[in-house]
């Protein structure tokens, strides 16, 4: 089987997903166009060359509705011959986007692109009225929590506190603050209004002064008795005696408009058209575990056995740290040195534009394995209803 190689990898920077963010006057699809037409710039690909398309998009709908990945593509010049799909795979879809363009690539051995975008601030996350939300009693019979809530019950579970969570989020603040002052992001496109002005060329969330005491004086998201959740929760772990609510709006990744675009193809493919290739994808994989968000271990455990390398090999990390006891439960399950994780902060300090995240992660990885002359790298998601994914990356140097 061919193997399946990066050729580009480029985002948006993350905007504030609020009215007064700098990104907001900007239509999801216009977004993720021009992410596309740079793409397309860079390397100088024939589209006519790319054979399908696979787009990361949670809330579809209204501005993001009717396959915005293939309205992106038309809008940014690209083929028309190109098809193209959009796919929800909750927080994971934009790096499931990027696996399942690598499939496609493999079976036409040619090319394809993959990402993702979300316009939180113009498209409210849930504003496809999903019924598992709306409607409680039938959330509560395919067994729907909300995040915030699964990820007190595994602090609660494996011991993690709201000292050890600020502390992580103050850390996920510090780095991605120094990573900006030093201009970490090579595979970063500005956006510009359609006058040509900038807009937004930098992560739009970034806060300085984040510190663990600072962090300290949010009020938790859910209080004792979390509404009835509680009682559900400890009627079935008895043991756990109490849930504990460690989980603010400062430990929990903040709401973000982004996009992110990555150009994918076989080697064979990549040489035949004389393309430059940034790193070769080694495995893939997806697993869930349901109430909480930590299948990406159970994801990230069964791509390095497909790889055939172990969490040792790994010499570099890039994981969306959703809330901080998920990924310190992460961290620790797999026994990563921090010094190896997350480097540049992530979405507690940059912001989670849900299906562009995935996609992001990947430029954010290669820019930094690049940086450091790295060989290889996992970047890997969790999200709702327990589901997971992971990939393997090694570096051409």
């Amino acid at each position: 089987m061919p193997h399946t190689v990066v050729i580009e990898a480029l985002r948006t920077p993350r905007g504030a997903a609020k009215e007064t963010g700098a990104l907001h006057s900007v239509t999801p699809m216009e977004l993720l166009a021009g992410v596309l037409r740079e793409l397309a710039r860079r390397t100088g690909v024939d589209t006519n060359e790319v054979a399908d398309g696979v787009f990361g998009c949670v809330t579809q709908t209204g501005e993001q509705g009717g396959n915005i990945g293939k309205s992106a593509c038309l809008l940014a010049d690209w083929s028309p011959h190109l098809s193209a799909v959009t796919i929800n795979r909750y927080c994971a879809s934009g790096l499931s986007a990027v696996n399942w363009a690598a499939q496609q690539a493999r079976d036409a051995d040619g090319l394809a692109v993959a990402g993702g975008v979300e316009m939180m601030s113009r498209v409210p996350m849930f504003g496809d009225k999903v019924p598992y939300y709306t409607d409680r009693t039938l959330g509560g019979r395919i067994g729907y929590v909300p995040p915030p809530w699964s990820s007190d019950l595994v602090a609660t579970r494996h011991g993690f506190s709201r000292e050890d969570c600020d502390g992580y989020a103050a850390l996920s603040q510090a780095r991605a603050l120094a990573a900006r002052s030093r201009g970490a992001a090579r595979s970063m496109v500005p956006v510009l209004d359609a006058q040509g002005q900038l807009l937004l060329d930098h992560d739009e969330n970034i806060r300085a002064g984040n510190t663990p005491d600072k962090l300290a004086t949010l009020r938790p998201v859910y209080e004792p008795g979390a509404n009835g959740l509680d009682d559900w929760g400890l009627a079935r772990e008895p043991e756990l005696g109490q849930i504990q609510h460690v989980h603010t709006a400062g430990n929990a990744p903040c709401m973000a408009d982004g996009a992110a675009a990555v150009l994918i193809g076989t080697a064979e493919a990549a040489t035949r058209l004389g393309l430059p290739v940034r790193a070769r994808i080694l495995a893939h994989a997806d697993a869930c575990v349901p109430l909480t968000q930590t299948g990406a271990v159970d994801a990230t455990h069964k791509a390095l056995a497909k790889a055939g390398l172990s969490v040792a090999d790994i010499d570099l990390w890039e994981v969306r740290d959703s809330f901080a006891a998920i990924t310190l439960h992460y961290i620790r399950s797999l026994g990563i040195p921090l010094e190896k994780f997350n480097v540049n902060g992530s979405s507690i300090a940059l912001g989670h534009p849900m299906g562009a995240t995935g996609a992001m992660l990947v430029s954010c990885l290669l820019d930094e394995m690049a940086a450091r002359d790295l060989r290889y790298g996992v970047a890997a998601l969790p999200g709702a209803f327990g589901v997971a994914t992971a990939t393997v990356f090694e570096r051409m140097r």
